[in-house]
């Protein structure tokens, strides 16, 4: 993808006023508001969202970001081609203070399964311009190249993982949670975090959305194709399960805590406003629907979970297998599972945030009761779902743990007996520094569904056809360095028809 420079950009709007593309206009009453850049998501046939905030001060203590306490109107302009010769929308959003100046801009009539160039306008500034794509119609099944990712710590390290991939010039990124960090500044790491102190208030989250989105790669990745977003735990707190929070955390109001990162995290995402918060609680999870190629439901593992059973950690549990402990609660599952019953299209990706295989950690059987090994019985019910429907193309795309993993995922852990569908965990952004290469978790005996791993930060990069998903995981050698090259560092077919991992 080619980007216009803003100096090409202001040339080409002057030139063009004629044909209807934004001109720069002379007030500049405010500072240029731009400074978190441009976003999409939330991809249809018809159309897309578009997002941005506006925050000239970007850092400002009160999370305001430098903006009046006024509204402010903000125009917008989505195009067929990068430099606006042919304008296909255009439309005004009035930014309130009471959602921080943030703009969510839904569209719908466009054409299916083409790009679009997209920008805003506000008080005499233009904004820089961004990439969407809709997703192809129902009845079509066009190659869909996807990236995922998950868990990016500002202070750990640079975010060049997301400079490589909007190299990568995709149709569309998942991010699967831990987008930002709550946790306090240190002195040891590459960075630091605005503010120094553990995140908890509502002005205090808007400030550390807005420090990362401040960051030019990360800029970059979402100016580059359309995100779907689910949160994890570092979004709000760690380890925190429903209104339950982690016992090492700060003393206070959880719920009023909650509430708070939840309106930040919309704020900052380019979300429908379906998925605007209700006080304490949002409807994060939802299905997007990629033509007949692929569904998408993306899941929310922390709003709606029990506690983690014998008070979390890794461990011996028997408590983890009770039928009645759920992970997605059950009006979730509900939804996920007639989902997967309806079979909308070749592929099911499971957009989610923690280890969905069993994986032992020693011999005696100590698992994560963080992760899907504490809620075995939820996990049952969900894998029963699509085998029973006989839905063969079920990937389930993870985050959470820093490293990269792939597994096939058994109708029995116990027995081995047979592949039903096929997992595929991201590392980090930058989670854990610059990793060891040389680092091998994998345990065979334990868990012989298990096939990769590999301690590195990047992401994975997914090219998905009506026959077959061909998956590589990308992977930069360092993160406290910045503009490392992107490798490839293993490389894997799942087929449509036969679930497992295959080799390339």
């Amino acid at each position: 993808m080619t980007t216009l420079r803003r100096r090409t950009f202001l040339v080409g709007s002057l030139a063009g006023a004629s044909a209807g593309v934004l001109v720069p206009r002379l007030a500049n009453a405010i500072g240029y508001p731009f400074t978190l850049g441009v976003a999409s998501g939330e991809p249809a046939a018809d159309g897309f969202v578009i997002w941005t905030r506006l925050a000239p001060n970007p850092l400002n203590a009160d999370g305001l970001g430098g903006m009046p306490n006024a509204n402010t109107s903000v125009e917008w302009q989505v195009a067929t081609d990068e430099r606006f010769t042919a304008i296909a929308r255009t439309g005004t959003f009035t930014a309130v203070p009471g959602s921080a100046h943030s703009v969510h801009v839904t569209l719908t009539g466009l054409e299916p399964g083409r790009e679009y160039w997209y920008r805003f306008r506000a008080d005499g500034h233009i904004s820089p311009v961004g990439r969407a794509v809709t997703a192809p119609a129902v009845g079509t099944s066009p190659e869909l190249t996807m990236l995922f990712a998950s868990c990016s710590h500002f202070e750990e390290g640079y975010f060049t993982a997301y400079r490589r991939m909007a190299e990568e010039n995709p149709h569309l990124i998942l991010h699967l949670g831990d987008y930002i960090y709550e946790g306090g500044a240190t002195t040891t790491k590459v960075r630091k975090f605005a503010p120094a102190t553990e995140i908890s208030t509502l002005a205090n989250y808007r400030v550390r959305h807005a420090q990362y989105k401040t960051d030019p790669d990360l800029q970059a990745a979402h100016a580059a194709a359309p995100w779907l977003v689910v949160w994890d735990d570092h979004e709000v707190e760690n380890n925190y399960a429903n209104l339950i929070r982690n016992d090492s955390s700060p003393a206070g109001d959880f719920k009023a805590r909650r509430a708070a990162a939840y309106k930040a995290y919309y704020e900052h995402m380019p979300l429908r406003s379906a998925q605007a918060p209700n006080a304490e609680n949002m409807l994060l999870h939802r299905r997007v629907r990629w033509g007949s190629l692929a569904t998408f439901h993306m899941l929310d593992t922390r709003q709606y979970r029990n506690d983690q059973a014998c008070g979390d950690g890794t461990k011996v549990c028997p408590a983890a297998d009770d039928p009645a402990r759920t992970l997605t609660g059950t009006a979730q599952e509900t939804w996920l599972t007639d989902g997967l019953r309806q079979k909308l299209g070749t592929w099911d990706f499971l957009g989610q945030q923690v280890f969905f295989a069993q994986r032992l950690a020693a011999a005696d059987g100590s698992k994560s009761m963080d992760a899907w090994d504490g809620y075995t019985a939820n996990r049952t019910r969900i894998q029963n779902a699509w085998d029973t429907n006989g839905n063969k193309g079920t990937v389930v795309l993870t985050g959470d743990v820093h490293r990269s993993w792939a597994a096939n995922l058994m109708q029995s852990y116990q027995s081995q007996n047979r592949v039903i569908g096929t997992e595929l965990v991201t590392t980090s952004i930058t989670s854990g520094g610059d990793g060891n290469a040389a680092d091998n978790s994998l345990n065979p005996t334990l868990n012989p569904h298990v096939k990769f791993f590999k301690n590195l930060r990047g992401y994975v990069k997914t090219r998905t056809t009506s026959t077959e998903m061909r998956v590589d995981f990308r992977a930069v050698d360092k993160v406290t360095v910045r503009d490392y090259p992107v490798k490839t560092v293993q490389s894997y077919v799942v087929e449509a028809n036969n679930p497992g991992l295959q080799a390339p």
